[in-house]
């Protein structure tokens, strides 16, 4: 049961954990049989980790609030998996040549999709690379095999279907989405300008505008892109524990974050 603990500025508290995302006109990707995670960059060869391979490493469980940056949050997630500063320490250090400075991580998906992460906020130990959600298996509406969730940064961070962990020593470019139409049709450079922190607690929604701004203009969306969503969605109707925000609008339909 959730508790009734504050939440960060702007969220509202949902019922159920929604898929949202920025491929919601089609349906999730397929998962390759030898499903792996490509790492390179920093000067290293680029080198793959195969899923048992990760899964071999130290896990742990961890409980924590999702807060999408349209302004719900899915509160009590359970995830299970691999933080990210065990997987550097284990796969990634051993690999750069001695003095090698990480300022930033790109998290890239099977679907196309990337987020940039800076090196401080992705050392934290709440910063996860996830196989199972609550209890089970990640779905594929949920970003099977492997994702990204970094709790204390809005779910679009969170990189679903993890295919690829590149290491930089300059900042990158920090446009959200890359190769998703959003991007493609330019909509990134004024809409959809990500923050290049995107913390939570300080509202950081947006590169340019007020986060108060920026959830006025998402909150309406929610509905129209959870409609969209459903449509590709991969889950059974119904299957998401309902979906409506508690002290606010209803929001109908099955299926993490919307882009921002």
């Amino acid at each position: 049961m959730s508790t009734a603990r504050a939440l960060p500025p702007g969220q509202r508290r949902i019922e159920g954990f929604p898929r949202f995302g920025t491929h919601l006109h089609r349906p999730p990707p397929q998962t390759p049989r030898d499903h792996h995670i490509e790492i390179r960059g920093a000067g290293m060869d680029a080198f793959v980790v195969p899923l048992p391979t990760f899964r071999a490493l130290p896990r742990v469980s961890r409980t924590r609030d999702f807060h999408c940056v349209g302004g719900w949050t899915a509160t009590d997630v359970h995830w299970e998996g691999v933080t990210f500063p065990t997987l550097y320490e284990h796969l990634i250090a051993p690999r750069l040549a001695t003095g090698t400075e990480i300022t930033h991580v790109t998290f890239g998906g099977l679907d196309g999709y990337r987020s940039v992460v800076c090196a401080e906020d992705v050392m934290d130990d709440d910063v996860l690379v996830v196989d199972v959600l609550d209890g089970e298996p990640l779905s594929p509406d949920h970003g099977a095999p492997l994702r990204l969730v970094s709790p204390k940064q809005y779910g679009f961070i969170s990189t679903k279907h993890l295919s690829l962990i590149e290491l930089h020593t300059v900042e990158p470019d920090f446009d959200f989405g890359a190769a998703s139409s959003l991007a493609r049709l330019g909509l990134r450079l004024i809409v959809f300008r990500r923050h290049p922190r995107s913390r939570v607690w300080l509202e950081e929604r947006h590169g340019y505008l007020p986060g108060p701004v920026v959830r006025r203009f998402y909150r309406p969306l929610i509905p129209l892109i959870r409609r969209v969503s459903a449509t590709r969605s991969l889950s059974r109707p119904g299957s998401d524990r309902g979906l409506s925000f508690r002290g606010g609008m209803r929001v109908q339909g099955s299926t993490e974050d919307v882009p921002g």
